[in-house]
């Protein structure tokens, strides 16, 4: 199979502030494979948590790496490409990519959209959360008008974890709930607390009707999490904290759901493996983005059936996504009918 890539650059409408740090602008990479005149797509966009950082550099430094390889191989040997990248230690955004490409070319060969061939049901897709970052009470205030103005939105997610304490979340939060306060919230710290206040904040949101906390200790703090849970009226869910379906069991015990990215987990089969594992472990399922254009989140949609949350936003907040997917309907995100991800360039990049 012959493999091409492309770097492309996305601009936020509003730049996101969360407790690591703000995003206005990335540059991600499309992947192209190709076999018997059918080209698949996929998406690999930048990251970081913590000391753990996959840039745009090193995933095109990988993607040079593993190309000559991979191109030895056909598209429906997953199994054994899928093996060949975990040897060589490739970046999870770079096997997203990978990954994303090789079942897009699938299902174009079969001419089925991926959420037909897994027989999933696209009635049962929930609403997607909008995003509102990190800002003085004043800007999240006015960054959820422009979002009920874009949009039909079903639910709002905050960003928390300011530097300024959490005296600074609360009133930010008081804002938003002020401007919509109809709207189911949901709350990420993005590890942005320590436990005395990530448990002083899960009671104060629990009495403001918040559904749940995501992320609210950072990732190396895991062994707090059972304390947390012990006192936190609210679920706690994981993000930063959980890669992949490996590091679920040892989270079972103390959270209530895991955040899906196809970044983090490696793709789309990665993404399957942890459903089924969180599932058997009584945890709800959420998929989420980074700075992900609509193709990585119409991948995301595919599998969005079997989710109890969605956060797949990312794409909404660009003012260049070069491509078009996923449909936006009632507030859900939605896969289209088209075979494979179902994705094309959008007209203005055409």
């Amino acid at each position: 199979m012959k493999i091409q890539t492309n770097q492309f650059t996305v601009n936020k409408r509003f730049p996101l502030t969360i407790s690591r740090g703000t995003t206005a602008q990335t540059t991600n990479i499309i992947v192209k494979i190709e076999e018997n005149g059918i080209e698949g797509w996929g998406e690999a966009s930048p990251f970081g948590v913590g000391n753990h950082r996959q840039t745009t550099e090193k995933i095109i430094e990988s993607l040079t790496q593993i190309t000559p390889i991979l191109e030895l191989y056909k598209p429906w040997q997953r199994q054994e490409i899928e093996e060949i990248l975990k040897q060589n230690q490739t970046p999870s955004a770079t096997r997203a990519a990978i990954d994303m490409a090789l079942y897009d070319w699938m299902g174009k060969t079969v001419k089925l959209p991926l959420w037909k061939i897994w027989g999933l049901d696209i009635k049962k897709i929930v609403p997607t959360s909008v995003t509102i970052g990190i800002n003085s009470p004043e800007g999240a205030a006015k960054r959820t008008q422009d979002w009920l103005e874009y949009m039909d939105v079903k639910l709002l997610k905050i960003k928390l974890g300011s530097k300024e304490g959490i005296t600074a979340d609360q009133k930010m939060l008081l804002a938003v709930k002020e401007t919509a306060p109809n709207i189911p919230l949901f709350v990420d710290a993005n590890g942005g607390w320590n436990l005395e206040n990530a448990i002083l904040m899960s009671s104060w949101l629990a009495e403001l009707g918040v559904k749940y906390i995501e992320q609210p200790l950072a990732r190396g703090e895991e062994q707090n999490l059972a304390t947390l849970k012990k006192y936190s009226p609210l679920p706690i869910f994981v993000d930063e904290s959980c890669f992949t379906s490996a590091d679920i069991p040892q989270l079972a015990n103390y959270v209530d759901g895991i955040n899906i990215k196809m970044m983090k987990s490696g793709g789309l089969t990665e993404a399957l493996r942890m459903v089924n594992t969180a599932k058997a472990h009584n945890l709800q399922v959420m998929f989420g983005c980074y700075s992900d254009s609509c193709l990585a989140n119409t991948a995301a949609s595919q599998l969005a059936p079997l989710a109890d949350y969605l956060d797949l936003d990312s794409h909404l907040n660009l003012i260049d996504d070069p491509f078009m997917g996923a449909l936006v309907e009632n507030g859900r995100i939605l896969p289209n009918n088209l075979p494979g991800l179902g994705v094309k360039y959008s007209e203005t990049s055409a």
